[in-house]
């Protein structure tokens, strides 16, 4: 099969590889009909992610078709659509009892090398380094899937790819986000980014109640996107105090709640930025935490900071005096995928959400690598990628959505 394979820094190659199989009675192998590239991936591909070897897989959002599955799974059959979420999990441990299924005890069988850095190990993650299980991802023609019995959501004939696809990570991970901020009517969010993610962050907070979202980014199209799509208000952090333009917004309050939906390549003008650069060029520190830092000093006291975007390790200058004193709540985590794909998989089929408006490009597997550039340096106003592995993009090789502005997670 072809699948899109990992060598090295911005150095990508779709390869033919191996087909998968069967490697224990709870496996199922999909054939891959649709996947993205995901804003987490291009940490992967600008190399800030430990433990990736030659040749791994990428890809952790895809779904596709069951083509085999092994004798303990009996929820599937040869046939089913499904959608696989990202982080994979047991359904019976400790922690996935407690439906924090993100945490799984069970799926990272590298757990001994997430304890040396993170204390614990969380669940294991598709195609997103050994250090969380070296699973091969979904950007290919077709995947294992672990766990089968317990992961996989079956998806409606009705319904296209491309409705139910990002069940696969970045709506859960942009309503999680939300649900987070324990959002009450009335309630004014920040968010920071953007992206997919982002953008979906926006679309939930109105959902759970929120009364007024505002978006932060420095993108035009994002922006326009977050503003004329979802009704956020929106601040291009290169033209506008970021802190000063949420005072006057919220009477000097702040923000009830905050979301980081930027993560660990921040950007920002000015000389912190370039510390940041510098210190993580040079491994003293592993992220940018500047969206993180102006959600901290930003949001209200008493009020609630939700960061759904991914760091790996170690920050630098976090305000933690701001944290303690002004009596902040930071919530945070790998999406525990589980609890949200079915509930969200019930609002696309009632109409009350419809995630393709992100999408503006659609391509064959083969332009991958070419595609992980044009998402990471936004060319061409791109949103968001999804690759189709057996075919079926437009014939040009990309295909704009009609509403087509946004950016990267």
């Amino acid at each position: 099969m072809k699948a899109n394979c990992w060598y090295g820094k911005e150095d990508l190659r779709v390869m033919d590889v191996p087909d998968p199989e069967i490697l224990n009675p709870r496996d199922a192998i999909v054939k891959i009909t649709s996947t993205a590239i995901c804003g987490s991936d291009l940490h992967l591909y600008d190399g800030y992610i430990p433990s990736m070897m030659a040749g791994d897989i990428l890809g952790h959002e895809f779904m596709g078709e069951v083509v085999e599955t092994g004798k303990s799974v009996q929820n599937l059959k040869p046939g089913d659509r499904v959608v696989v979420p990202f982080t994979i999990s047991c359904g019976r441990c400790f922690s996935c009892e407690r439906q924090l299924f993100s945490l799984c005890e069970n799926s990272n069988p590298n757990a001994w090398m997430a304890e040396k850095l993170w204390g614990h190990s969380p669940a294991g993650l598709f195609g997103y380094s050994h250090l969380v299980g070296g699973y091969a991802g979904g950007q290919a023609q077709y995947a294992r899937v672990p766990f089968a019995d317990v992961g996989p959501l079956k998806v409606p004939d009705e319904l296209s790819d491309e409705q139910v696809l990002f069940l696969s990570d970045i709506l859960p991970t942009g309503y999680m986000a939300a649900e987070q901020c324990n959002i009450h009517p009335g309630d004014t969010v920040a968010i920071w980014g953007c992206g997919p993610v982002g953008l979906f962050a926006i679309q939930s907070a109105y959902l759970l109640g929120a009364e007024r979202v505002i978006a932060i980014d420095r993108v035009p199209e994002r922006l326009r996107l977050a503003r004329e799509k979802l009704g956020a208000i929106a601040i291009d952090y290169e033209k506008a105090n970021v802190y000063d333009t949420l005072m006057e917004l919220t009477g000097s309050r702040g923000p009830d709640s905050c979301i980081d939906a930027v993560g660990m390549e921040a950007h920002m003008p000015g000389p912190l930025y370039a510390y940041d650069r510098i210190k993580q060029a040079l491994m003293l520190e592993t992220g940018r935490p500047i969206a993180l830092r102006e959600a901290i000093m930003a949001c209200r006291n008493g009020g609630t900071v939700s960061v759904p975007g991914v760091y790996g390790g170690l920050l630098d200058k976090i305000p933690m005096g701001a944290i303690m004193n002004r009596s902040l709540t930071i919530r945070t985590g790998q999406t525990h995928m589980h609890r949200y794909m079915a509930p969200l998989l019930e609002r696309i089929r009632k109409g009350e959400i419809d995630p393709t408006f992100i999408i503006t490009h659609r391509l064959p597997l083969e332009d991958a690598p070419s595609a992980y550039r044009t998402f990471r340096d936004k060319q061409d106003e791109c949103i968001k990628v999804v690759l189709k592995p057996h075919g079926g993009a437009s014939s040009n090789g990309s295909s704009r959505n009609g509403s087509g502005n946004g950016a990267a997670h």
